[in-house]
């Protein structure tokens, strides 16, 4: 059998080095002459191991992460080494080395880092397709939605919303013109969910979409994806072809006589755009700003039309539910929260990348079992979970089951399934500000509350950080986040405040110390931290070199002086001192 290279070229794989990897062993090859296929897939997961490469012959798969251009020459020659047992992370569907795969149950990333996301075979081969062909040989719509009912699935772009009842809504209009909105608008920092599904199983999102356009009586799908997913939007675009192509897309389909076309509209990165109403505005060519409602999309939606909005996540899970029954994915999560859930591990967090869990873990043992825990010398302070329109959940907390019901309950939100992990050396404070800043600029500037209110309360954290903070802007914080969350239109504004309300929840006691004793707890707030050089210094000038304003001074072998009027608290010091003798206070 052929030797098989395989190498994942994802955006996690591209950042790290694997599309010169992939030139590498083409060329390596043709020079060789070797009988060995090099092929792409999607992103494992294991992003913090990129590039990965698998290899497969005679029924073997073996991983292999942190790969350089010389290993991946030796794995495509056949040959071992030191460096290549180093690379080694699993065999076959062993738990991979680290552990992180174990405990995942992967549905929606199944073939993620398996298949090659452009070959319609290899889709095939993994059942794919075969849902569809079994909801139009054998289903009446009213049966497909039924199942979806049964299963539990909830809309996994952050509402949380029952799929089979949002289906029942559009199904139950007149017949006529409808459509099927898949929602890729993926715009949380620190999240890359959908874009990795998209890249690595683009034809399951294509799948579950015509599965719902069947049920819901729809026969126009649109994806509507940000423009900065070039990969993902170039291997949608491929597939979208190759299934209209093969009669899995476009006029009666395998010959049941139900048509459905897909095509892709591109966002220009507007945060508000993934609220429904915002994005059926930017999809009409209108500017992308949310309405009242009702009417809601399900009555009038596109072009005034009924319309089912889901996101990518929720589509990639359809395949499974048909073909296993709702019954099945019911039995996995928890009472109120079925089936599994992905996670975009960032921030602190010493394996990070993409996960698939049961609901019900434990956020704890999501990163500390699973995201192999924070730095070393370092503790677990808390998770923002939910993007900027989430809130920070301590460490204290950290034992709750990962659930709708559970997250909504300490201030947060479950969201598209973001997850920043915060360590001792981050100040919540500043966490705060940033997801605010953010959510501030991307408001559409509609309702008065989102888009001044939001402002104000940004001004408010940037006195704090500057230790210009007073007593009583807890309070006008606190009411201010209180006023935006009621009275804004959408849920960008509803939900802006979080990450400011939740800090100062469970996090008080940092404030306090901004405001009244102008110290940053977490020595990260500039405007509220010294540097000062211990008896530790032993004169070997590194600090002083590396110190572009020359604030540091002293003779050879002898301890060092820091000018505080010139340091400009860059933090180079710190990082070239060997000794450790350079402290912020």
């Amino acid at each position: 059998m052929i030797r098989q290279i395989v190498v994942g070229t994802a955006t996690c794989g591209v950042a790290a080095g694997a599309n010169k990897l992939l030139a590498a062993l083409h060329d390596f090859v043709a020079e060789k002459k070797l009988d060995v296929q090099v092929t792409e897939t999607g992103c494992i997961g294991l992003c913090y191991r990129e590039p990965l490469i698998e290899v497969r012959e005679n029924g073997s798969r073996k991983l292999f992460g942190d790969v350089t251009a010389d290993v991946a020459k030796k794995l495509a020659a056949g040959e071992g080494g030191e460096d290549v047992e180093k690379c080694f992370l699993r065999e076959g569907d062993a738990v991979d080395r680290d552990g992180v795969l174990a405990g995942q149950k992967r549905i929606v990333l199944s073939r993620c880092g398996v298949i090659d996301p452009a070959s319609l075979d290899q889709y095939l081969e993994t059942d794919g397709y075969k849902a569809l062909r079994k909801v139009l040989g054998s289903m009446r719509p009213a049966e497909v939605i039924d199942e979806v009912l049964k299963s539990g699935l909830r809309g996994r772009g952050g509402g949380g919303f029952p799929t089979g009842k949002k289906w029942q809504f559009v199904a139950a209009q007149p017949p006529g013109e409808k459509y099927v909105i898949c929602n890729a608008d993926e715009g949380d920092p620190g999240a890359f969910m959908d874009r990795s599904t998209l890249e690595g199983d683009p034809f399951s999102v294509l799948e579950g979409m015509a599965i719902c356009g069947y049920a819901v009586g729809a026969g126009h799908g649109i994806i509507y994806c940000r423009a900065e997913y070039p990969k993902a939007l170039a291997r949608l675009r491929h597939s979208i072809v190759t299934a209209e192509r093969n009669g899995y897309l476009g006029q009666n389909i395998l010959g049941s006589g139900f048509s459905f076309d897909v095509h892709i509209k591109e966002g220009a990165g507007a945060f508000v755009c993934g609220e429904e109403t915002a994005l059926m505005a930017s999809i009409e060519g209108r500017r992308g700003m949310p309405r009242f409602r009702p009417p809601f999309p399900a009555v009038s939606g596109l072009w005034g039309r009924p319309t089912n909005i889901n996101n990518v996540e929720t589509f990639a899970n359809l395949w499974w539910i048909i073909l296993n029954g709702g019954a099945a994915f019911a039995a996995m999560g928890t009472e109120r929260s079925k089936g599994t859930k992905v996670f975009a591990l960032a921030g602190k967090i010493q394996r990070g990348g993409l996960v698939e869990i049961p609901m019900g873990m434990t956020i704890r043992d999501l990163v500390m079992k699973v995201g192999g825990g924070v730095g070393e010398g370092r503790t677990f302070k808390a998770v923002q979970l939910g993007g900027p329109s989430g809130g920070c959940i301590p460490a204290e907390k950290s034992d709750l089951p990962i659930d709708y019901e559970n997250i909504t309950a300490t201030g947060a939100i479950m969201g598209s399934g973001g997850m920043v992990v915060l360590d001792d050396a981050t100040c919540m404070v500043e966490v705060a500000r940033y997801f605010l800043s953010f959510t501030q600029a991307e408001s559409c500037g509609k309702c008065t509350f989102c888009r001044i209110g939001t402002k104000r309360m940004l001004e408010i954290l940037e006195r704090i950080v500057a230790g210009n903070g007073e007593p009583a802007d807890l309070d006008r914080l606190l009411d201010l986040g209180e006023k935006v969350k009621q009275s804004s239109l959408c849920g960008l504004g509803q939900t802006a405040p979080n990450p400011a309300l939740t800090t100062v929840k469970y996090f008080r006691s940092e404030y306090e110390a901004h405001i009244r004793d102008k110290k940053c707890p977490a020595h990260s707030c500039n405007a509220l931290v010294t540097y000062s050089i211990t008896d530790e210094c032993n004169g070997c000038t590194l600090c002083a070199k590396a110190c572009p304003s020359k604030a540091i001074t002293g003779e050879r072998k002898k301890k060092h002086e820091i000018d505080l009027q010139v340091c400009i608290k860059c933090g180079r010091c710190i990082a070239s001192c060997n000794m450790g003798a350079i402290l912020k206070v």
